[in-house]
Formats: C-alpha cells, sequence, structure tokens
C-alpha cells in the first residue's frame, strides 16, 4: 500500500454524481479543507463492465466494439471515487477550480467485457507546479484479485505565479519528434453531451457554450478524456493486449471545432499528438509504450 493511504474506506456501491456535483457547486461556500492531501483510500468492489455502457463508450470515442474494454474506458468507473475524494471537506481544493493536465494509464492485462473490477482510488505527491501546485489521483483496478489497470491522473490548483514554469523539471526535456498527419477530425458541439452520457463527467464547461461561459470560456471544450481515447482509438490494431499511454493536455479543444491528429513511431512505440489545423496551437500531446 502506499504510503500516502493511512486509512481505507470500502463503498457499498458507486457514489451519486447527482449529490457529488451539488458538493462541489457548494464546497468553495462552506468552511473546511486540510492543508495536506487526505491520507485515504476509496475501494468499490464488483463495478461491472457492463456490454451496453462499453458499446456506447466505444461508438462515442470512435474504438472498435471488441470483446476486451478499451484501455481507457475504466477511468469512467472510477471518476466517481475520484469525484468523491476531491469534494469531501478535507479536500485542500475546490475540485471546480482543477485543472487536468495529465494523464498515464497502464493496461497490464485485458479486461474482458462483463467482467467485474474492484476499483482503489487515493490522492498523493502534492508538489509545486510553475502555475500552482500538483496532484496525482492513483487507480489500481483488480480483476480476479489482480492488478489488471492502473492510471495516474494529474490536476493543477492554479496559484498564480509564473506563467512559463512547467513544474515538470524532474521530467529531462525531449525533442518534439517528426509526426506525420494521420486523420483530420471535426469535433460536433454535442460531443461534450455524448461524452458525458456515457461517463457521467458532466463539468458544465463541457456541456453547452452557455454554461461554458459561466466558468470564463468562450464556448464548449471537449473533455480531455475523451481526447485521449480518440486518440487510442485511432491506434486500433498497432498496439497489442498490454501497453502504457500518457498523455499531457495543453490548450483545450473548442466545440464545435475541427483539430488534426499526427502520430509517428519512437524507441518502438508511439507518439502522437492533437493539435489545430493550422498547427498553432497544441491540444494534447501523448505517447504509447
Amino acid at each position: 500500500m502506499s504510503e500516502a493511504v493511512a486509512e481505507t474506506v470500502e463503498l457499498e456501491s458507486a457514489p451519486s454524481l447527482t449529490r457529488l456535483y451539488a458538493q462541489a457547486v457548494a464546497a468553495p461556500l462552506l468552511p473546511g479543507g486540510g492543508a495536506e492531501l487526505p491520507a485515504r483510500q476509496l475501494v468499490l468492489r464488483g463495478a461491472e463492465v457492463e456490454r451496453k455502457r462499453v458499446a456506447d463508450y466505444a461508438h462515442v470515442c470512435g474504438f472498435v466494439l471488441r470483446s476486451d474494454a478499451p484501455g481507457t474506458y475504466p477511468h469512467i468507473l472510477a471518476f466517481p471515487l475520484h469525484l468523491d475524494l476531491m469534494t469531501d471537506r478535507s479536500f485542500p481544493f475546490s475540485v471546480l477550480g482543477l485543472v487536468h493536465i495529465a494523464n498515464r494509464i497502464e493496461v497490464i492485462a485485458p479486461i474482458p467485457v462483463g467482467e467485474s473490477l474492484d476499483i482503489a482510488v487515493h490522492a498523493e505527491d502534492l508538489r509545486p507546479h510553475g502555475r500552482g501546485r500538483q496532484f496525482d489521483l492513483v487507480t489500481r483496478a483488480s480483476l480476479g484479485g489482480d492488478v489488471a489497470w492502473r492510471s495516474r491522473t494529474t490536476y493543477l490548483h492554479r496559484e498564480g505565479g509564473s506563467e512559463n514554469g512547467s513544474g515538470k523539471e524532474d521530467r529531462p526535456q525531449e525533442p518534439d519528434p517528426d509526426l506525420e498527419v494521420a486523420a483530420e477530425w471535426t469535433v460536433p458541439g454535442d460531443t461534450g453531451r455524448r461524452y458525458a452520457g456515457v461517463s457521467g463527467d458532466r463539468n458544465p464547461i463541457h456541456m453547452h457554450p452557455l454554461s461554458a461561459r459561466l466558468f470564463g470560456f468562450p464556448s464548449a471544450i471537449a473533455h480531455g478524456m475523451w481526447t485521449k481515447a480518440r486518440c487510442l482509438a485511432a491506434f486500433d490494431g498497432r498496439v497489442g493486449d498490454t501497453y502504457a499511454v500518457e498523455v499531457e493536455f495543453k490548450a483545450p479543444l473548442r466545440i464545435p471545432g475541427r483539430a488534426r491528429f499526427l502520430s509517428g513511431r519512437a524507441n518502438g512505440g508511439w507518439v502522437f499528438s492533437v493539435e489545430a489545423p493550422d498547427g498553432a496551437r497544441k491540444h494534447l500531446v501523448g505517447r504509447i509504450a
């Protein structure tokens, strides 16, 4: 068990997202919040990988429907636990002000549709970032007692400071690989609502231009995890049963909108990016190993 975990809380069922969104809205108005991340792990046993939900998810994200769930799918089963942890009064930040900046997924074993997963989530590694502080939500999904899937979801809490700081001084900077345009995407305006319907992530910035403007966005933006899933789907048939896929989220992808998907080989794996049609702005960069 991670040193960040001192207490494990077993949930009887998946938390209600309706309740959690209400808590997220109310949290900034209520006292509370510690100085450190809570040393608590949430566990949900028997989360079903439902056939219809997997099919709907695959359709929205562009995956070919197979007997195993897409590699990004367990994230949506863990999402209610993420929100439960971050809307608790002990959490140091309001979830409404957090920015999802990176995500790494390891598919350790295929997850057959129709099976059930035991999911565990905890927060760790609160650390500086050039624009505030960042931390990770670490998720494990176990199948038959063995870990089959892991993820690390990195959030930024903006607190001012240098706009040029990356907060990633521990990562060596690599030169940009040569990528080729593999596809041109047209992203419809209802993409956020369609992804919300299969994922449960109904953050207002993704749902409609009017609700997005309330949070300072000129239009709705695509979910970062939809964009990551759409990228992974583009490699269907070219990656094996086990792999790691990690991305960094850059500029928001406004919807409706257009983008181009670029990819190339590197170190035996793949590198890819999503950017504006003219190449002037990157929305996401990633790699598959």
